[in-house]
């Protein structure tokens, strides 16, 4: 069987995966990138991914030189503002994060998933040294001393220096390498959609806390002229399945009542989808030749907008290491720094992460007066504050 020479295999074709193809195949490298399902890249069509990513002030840079910026910028929505409104107790309190304080950017900007896969597979066809298959899966891999043998669904082979996984948080790549995973799961599910509302978000995206988890508003273009939002909005598994099997009329009222009608009346103006919301740690990041990013490495809850930005942080580490020794792509001493620079911040984010979406899920009324405290104190010291902003824009 002939099999096909190339120096990276990348699985998974979703936002991580189509990016780290976009990012290698610009820096030169000859990239192979499969995925069992073809990308559904129209937000009306069946299976298309509703929701957004915020990327941080950090990831533009690397989309930059990856050749996508320049795609996404036209759609995207800037997030200037970050706003926290607790109404867990009978003080409400607001406050609002400003990147004018740290920046003159600001923190990031968001877009539709299924818009990114759009423009990123148009960046791939500009690449002649990526070959993009869609509709072929990764199967098995048989890891030698220099290269990786790859075989993938339709029978075909690929040799490569290096096997991204990129595929997801049951990654077939991470199960062929033999890594195994810790899962930590809440009860919850996270519905996610978009609306329209009379009230402008002036590129504030607002996070608003009461029992159950966060209903956040982050901005995006306007939708039929009216100003527009997606919704994140973390419940209890059986509740948002409840709230997902409403029809629109009552939906929106429920939505209207979690949101204590802040932007005005919300009207739904897309599909709803649920999602579960686990936490899940990959116990190595590396294995012979393989290299796991982000959710085959690690998930979290949609809090902050750390998921994908981490992921992007994880490309960005193996892509400098790969360029700063090219003829060492994929080898021990590589995936070894790969390892050392990435797995303690991976922890370390997830431990911070599951710690604030346990204090949102909190119904103990001492517990949401201790988050409410604990939002005013960190707030009113300056340089604590910014310091947070700091370290949510990716800082340590």
């Amino acid at each position: 069987m002939e099999r096909k020479q190339t120096d990276i295999v990348i699985a998974g074709g979703g936002v991580a995966g189509l990016t780290a193809a976009a990012a290698f195949g610009t820096a030169g490298f000859s990239v192979v990138i499969v995925d069992p399902a073809p990308p559904v890249t129209a937000a009306d069509a069946e299976g298309a991914d509703l929701r957004t990513t915020a990327f941080l002030q950090p990831a533009r840079q690397f989309l930059q030189a990856a050749g996508l910026w320049d795609r996404l910028a036209p759609f995207a929505a800037p997030l200037q503002i970050m706003r926290i409104v607790d109404l867990g107790t009978q003080t409400h309190v607001t406050r609002d994060f400003d990147a004018a304080d740290i920046s003159e950017h600001p923190f990031g900007w968001n877009l539709p998933n299924w818009l990114l896969r759009r423009e990123m597979v148009a960046r791939l066809k500009e690449l002649p040294n990526v070959d993009f298959r869609p509709g072929t899966g990764f199967r098995s891999m048989l890891s030698r001393s220099a290269t990786a043998i790859v075989t993938l669904s339709d029978d075909s082979q690929c040799t490569a220096k290096l096997v991204i996984g990129a595929d997801g948080r049951s990654s077939a790549v991470r199960h062929a390498a033999g890594i195994d995973v810790k899962t930590t799961r809440y009860g919850q599910k996270a519905l996610t959609f978009a609306v329209t509302h009379d009230a402008p978000h002036d590129d504030i995206s607002t996070e608003i806390h009461r029992t159950g988890g966060p209903f956040t508003l982050v901005p995006l273009p306007d939708h039929t002229g009216k100003p527009c939002s997606a919704v994140v909005w973390m419940e209890s598994g059986a509740e948002a399945t409840r709230l997902a099997a409403l029809d629109v009329p009552a939906f929106e009222a429920a939505a209207n009542d979690r949101s204590a009608c802040l932007y005005g009346p919300l009207k739904l103006a897309s599909k709803r989808s649920v999602w579960p919301i686990i936490s899940q740690i990959a116990h190595q990041i590396t294995g012979p030749r393989t290299a796991l990013v982000a959710e085959a490495a690690h998930v979290m809850p949609p809090i902050g907008a750390q998921g994908l930005n981490m992921s992007l942080k994880d490309l960005a580490c193996l892509l400098e290491l790969a360029q700063a020794q090219p003829h060492a792509l994929g080898s021990p001493a590589m995936l070894d720094n790969y390892a050392r620079k990435r797995h303690p911040d991976i922890k370390l984010r997830i431990a911070g992460i599951d710690a604030l979406n346990r204090a949102s899920i909190a119904g103990n009324p001492a517990f949401q007066s201790l988050r409410t405290k604990g939002i005013e104190a960190l707030y009113g010291v300056a340089p604590v504050r910014k310091a947070l902003m700091q370290m949510g824009l990716g800082a340590r």
